[in-house]
């Protein structure tokens, strides 16, 4: 018998429960924000914000937020696609739910047409940046609001 693989699944009725109740360790809480601001941007930013539940068989392991088209500078000079927020369930740290995330991301942004694939996160101890780096993505000298901003070239 296999073990299911994780899956992303839309929020909805039945499970934004278990989406709101994802919770990163409390060393991680600053460079992350909540799901519930999560989705609380995703529904003023409709057609932009992708909020998806992670979840491994029955279990909710994570959840993400993409963003699809956002206008970088709102100016329409700069529209960018990439990870909006990431947040991997303390216990479930450690187990590819996070690279299952970004790589289900980055399948949607080639789907779509899309050649770069953008993330910001915290510098500093317990960040993200060394997963970050550790799966292609690489700074490009910009800052956001305090955080990195990096860049992977999708092909």
């Amino acid at each position: 018998m296999t073990t299911p693989a994780p899956r992303l699944e839309e929020i909805t009725p039945a499970n934004i429960d278990a989406a709101l109740a994802i919770r990163v360790r409390p060393d991680q809480e600053h460079a992350v924000a909540p799901v519930v601001k999560s989705l609380a941007e995703a529904y003023v930013h409709p057609g932009v914000a992708w909020p998806r539940l992670i979840v491994d068989g029955d279990r909710p392991v994570g959840f993400l937020m993409a963003c699809l088209g956002i206008d970088w500078y709102g100016d329409g000079s700069d529209i960018r696609s990439g990870l909006w927020r990431l947040n991997i369930a303390a216990g479930e740290q450690g187990r590819g739910y996070g690279r299952f995330a970004v790589e289900s991301v980055a399948a949607e942004l080639r789907r779509r047409g899309t050649k770069k694939f953008y993330v910001t996160w915290h510098p500093g101890p317990n960040g993200p940046e060394g997963f970050y780096l550790g799966l292609g993505f690489r700074p490009d000298g910009e800052n956001s609001g305090g955080q990195t901003v990096g860049v992977w070239e999708l092909d």
